[in-house]
């Protein structure tokens, strides 16, 4: 998954919103458990701009909750 802009996020509906975030999240379970492991790599610089993703469409889900 790449880096989603404010943007990007600001187009899509509370349905695909959620989803994403489930895709994020199941990415970052995924890679935390390889950095548990020791055998994170190349992907070791992925984990701190997934949470900020994470974060920034869990922002914009609150903000349409309060619409």
């Amino acid at each position: 998954m790449t880096r989603i802009s404010m943007k990007t996020v600001r187009q899509l509906n509370e349905k695909d919103l959620k989803d994403k975030i489930q895709e994020a999240r199941s990415e970052l379970g995924k890679l935390k458990v390889d950095a548990s492991k020791g055998t994170l790599r190349k992907e070791s610089g992925k984990l701190k701009p997934l949470r900020k993703d994470i974060a920034r469409m869990m922002t914009r889900l609150n903000e349409m909750k309060k619409e």
